[in-house]
């Protein structure tokens, strides 16, 4: 079940806000862990056993720590037992495939892939537990002793799935103690809206014209057609995930808790540096704390640092997928922030003109690594990118996107919200229409339209 589906927006979600705002509040951390274990199982019920492991390795590991504070061997034999979980679970899910199939190539041999379904969020949900059970172990945190509690943390079904990944420092308080008014409901329901009417009228909208090129062949387009529909791919899958984040942070303002920003306007970077503190922010926020500051981050030798950031980029790509694309679409950023930080970033940084067109170029190169996983393919794509092959094929797929192109472009921009913000929230009858308007227009396309993919469901 995705949020950007008329079984969740009028089946699953109205009942689940109607019995969620009625039980007494001392039930309501129960009630959000049913709903939310109803949520997961609706179309992988086969993995609940997983998820309820996953709630009771790290309730048991992260209250051995607490209770062991006397002894670091047992506090670490705990840690281990989490973070060996919740990475062979990621790995044994998400990797066990992609290693048979290279030990394959390398050494001629017929080992069986095992097909397994990558269970809905898992890439999201181990981070989530692992760094809260490593913050236990830092004694950053408390370990949460009500099980109830500590589960409805870990399957809160409006980050369950595709983030911002939340972690339990984020949300602690709230589990305890939160209150929800009629101001906050109408907040929610408007960010919910507005990142619905970015999954479903743009990320979907443009990200057909990519569908397209995909399905034409690339040896059949023109190298306008080639850059015009990664375009398409790098505008589709920002709207599509931070759309589907900000449905994420709406729902859970509704629920009474405060998900972190996941998204700030990342395509009008000056750099990669800065891409990537406004992308995917709550990825970031983790690999740093949980495992480049750890490695050393930056306070070592610069041989090491490179190296740690190394570490950190070809896991970020891995994270991403199991595919040898990811792992490249990682290093391409490794390497251009390595140059950046070692000389390039100031010119950047001073700089409106060359450093926008230096981030357009670069983007659309990494996008490129990133959609497609076959080589062979990437190669040709890229052949048809570099070697100015003619075509008027680009001009019926332009004339075709053109509004959504440059509805896409303005809001990938902070242009019309500044607008928004500054004068069409005042009026708040306006307001009304335009969310109104929004999530009609989000409804319609839903049922008419077959095309409703959801990017990052695969990672």
């Amino acid at each position: 079940m995705v949020f950007s589906s008329i079984l969740f927006l009028f089946r699953f979600m109205p009942a689940a806000f109607l019995i969620y705002y009625a039980v007494p509040r001392r039930f309501k951390n129960f009630t959000l862990l049913v709903l939310s274990l109803i949520f997961y199982s609706w179309g992988e019920v086969r993995y609940f056993p997983i998820m309820v492991a996953s709630v009771l390795v790290d309730y048991i590991a992260s209250n051995g720590i607490e209770r062991n504070r006397h002894s670091k061997l047992r506090c670490r034999l705990f840690l281990l037992l989490s973070v060996i979980f919740n990475l062979g679970m990621l790995g044994f899910f998400k990797y066990t495939d992609f290693i048979i199939s290279n030990i394959n190539a390398l050494f001629g041999t017929t080992i069986g892939l095992l097909k397994l379904t990558l269970p809905l969020g898992i890439s999201f949900y181990t981070f989530q537990t692992m760094s809260y059970t490593i913050d236990v172990y830092r004694d950053k945190v408390k370990a949460e002793r009500n099980i109830i509690d500590f589960g409805a943390f870990v399957v809160l079904f409006p980050q369950l799935i595709a983030g911002p990944i939340v972690r339990y420092t984020d949300v602690s308080r709230e589990l305890k103690e939160r209150k929800v008014n009629a101001a906050q409901i109408q907040d929610g329901i408007g960010t919910f809206i507005m990142g619905l009417g970015s999954k479903v009228l743009i990320a979907n909208n443009i990200g057909s014209l990519w569908t397209e090129v995909e399905s034409l062949g690339f040896s059949n387009i023109s190298t306008p057609l080639a850059w015009l529909g990664i375009l398409a791919f790098s505008l589709q899958i920002y709207f599509d995930f931070s759309g589907y984040s900000l449905m994420a942070i709406g729902l859970g303002k509704m629920l009474g808790f405060e998900f972190p920003q996941n998204f700030n306007y990342p395509y009008i970077s000056k750099s990669m540096t800065e891409f990537w503190r406004r992308w995917h922010m709550t990825l970031g926020s983790w690999f740093r704390e949980y495992l480049y500051i750890p490695l050393g981050g930056n306070r070592v030798k610069p041989a090491r640092m490179y190296f740690n950031l190394f570490v950190v980029w070809a896991a970020t790509g891995l994270w991403h997928g199991a595919s040898w694309n990811f792992v490249l679409w990682g290093l391409f950023f490794f390497v251009l922030l390595v140059i950046e930080k070692t000389w390039l970033l100031q010119y950047l940084n001073n700089s409106k003109i060359f450093s926008r067109v230096y981030m357009i170029f670069l983007l659309l190169i990494s996008w490129s690594l990133f959609a497609i996983t076959d080589f062979s393919q990437l190669g040709l794509f890229f052949t048809k990118m570099f070697t100015m092959q003619g075509g008027t094929d680009w001009m019926y797929y332009l004339r075709n996107y053109v509004v959504v192109f440059i509805l896409a472009i303005l809001l990938s921009t902070p242009i019309l919200n500044f607008w928004y913000n500054k004068w069409l929230y005042k009026h708040k009858i306006l307001t009304i229409v335009l969310i109104g308007g929004i999530l009609v227009l989000s409804v319609a396309y839903l049922v008419d339209a077959s095309y409703n993919p959801f990017l990052y469901f695969r990672f």
